[in-house]
């Protein structure tokens, strides 16, 4: 048995894992709860089992030892990298303070990653690396940055959640920020099926996906009607959302989540993340770079989104810590600080061009 085998397995868990937490959050069933932990670890430990044995075979195939025969040299096994990282980090949160509403914004993250995986067409097959991956450099940069990752889609969720309890007014930014970033998120992933639906058979690669296929069937389809009909829907949802968002307050707030623990999970995520990033995804990446091209710094897309998310981060801490900013605006920042880690790492990677390019092969 492969690792592609428990991979497929891990997928189909999450999903049933994201639904079953969404549930529990609904309808206070906890049976429901329970069945989302048991199917999130179960799902784990599928993926850490597939991990492991793609290691395996990447090793044995490339002949390059265990150091530099880490399974992270392409998009398909980074993102599988920070799922793991993101399902590990939510089930200690979990265990820790004794709360299963987290998983109903957290899943769906680790729910939205694997749809694009599965739609994008990415190659999975296990290839050789290029030159400039073949360094001991490669387990601790990528790893550290994908660890990174997770902690701050850890702090996005603790601190739109943070924004939904704390916020009543209609007319408050607070309040419009939260409902649009929730709608644009289930948008996107609305989207992402559509196109999923509509174009399965016809998608030959990522490449192909993104510059004739991504939301084609909706926002940029070639009929004039259905994009304007998706244009409306979705603004339509969003008024939606911030008309009844109360609702999701007020089921938030029933299982006695209080606003400061919230705020000190998005604190304590983004300030153990932030370290890991500087040093794995920053200075380590910057040692790398001058190894494989010859210079720290290029001011190549990936680098230069790198520091600033950074700077977002950077941000919310002094603000927290130097200007005693709590609640809403800081929550703000890391909820936006985590727009700017996705555009990172796939906007850069599928969108733009430059040294990092081969990320997303």
């Amino acid at each position: 048995m492969n690792s592609s085998v428990f991979f497929g397995w891990s997928t189909i868990a999450y999903f049933l894992a994201m639904i079953l937490y969404i549930g529990h959050l609904a309808f206070k069933n906890k049976p429901v709860g329970s069945a989302a932990t048991a199917v999130t670890m179960g799902g784990f430990a599928f993926q850490t089992m597939a991990l492991l044995l793609r290691w395996k075979e990447f090793a044995e195939i490339g002949n390059m030892g265990i150091l530099r025969g880490v399974p992270l040299t392409n998009l398909y096994e980074s993102l599988i990298f920070f799922v793991w990282c993101l399902i590990l980090s939510y089930l200690v949160i979990e265990f820790k303070y004794r709360t299963k509403s987290f998983g109903a914004f957290i899943t769906p993250i680790a729910g939205l990653v694997l749809a694009f995986i599965d739609i994008s067409g990415m190659s999975k097959n296990i290839q050789p690396l290029v030159p400039a991956l073949q360094s001991n450099w490669l387990l601790a940069h990528v790893m550290m940055s994908f660890i990174a990752y997770a902690m701050f889609a850890v702090s996005f969720s603790t601190g739109l959640m943070y924004l939904i309890t704390a916020t009543d007014d209609r007319k408050d930014p607070a309040y419009i920020f939260w409902t649009v970033m929730v709608s644009v998120f289930v948008i996107v992933l609305a989207a992402m099926g559509f196109d999923y639906l509509t174009f399965k058979l016809s998608i030959k690669g990522q490449e192909d996906l993104i510059k004739s296929y991504l939301f084609r069937a909706s926002f940029r389809s070639s009929s004039f009607g259905v994009s304007a009909m998706s244009f409306a829907v979705a603004a339509a949802f969003t008024f939606a959302v911030w008309r009844f968002a109360g609702g999701l307050k007020k089921i938030i707030n029933s299982f006695d989540i209080s606003a400061e623990i919230l705020d000190e999970i998005t604190y304590k995520s983004i300030a153990m993340g932030f370290p890991i990033f500087t040093l794995g995804g920053l200075i380590f990446g910057a040692i790398w770079a001058d190894q494989a091209w010859g210079k720290y710094w290029t001011w190549d897309p990936k680098e230069t989104w790198s520091l600033i998310t950074w700077f977002f981060y950077a941000f919310y801490l002094h603000s927290r810590l130097m200007r005693g900013w709590k609640g809403k605006k800081v929550a703000m920042v890391a909820v936006i600080g985590f727009v700017a880690v996705i555009f990172t790492y796939l906007g850069v990677n599928l969108l733009l061009s430059g040294l990092h390019s081969y990320g997303s092969e």
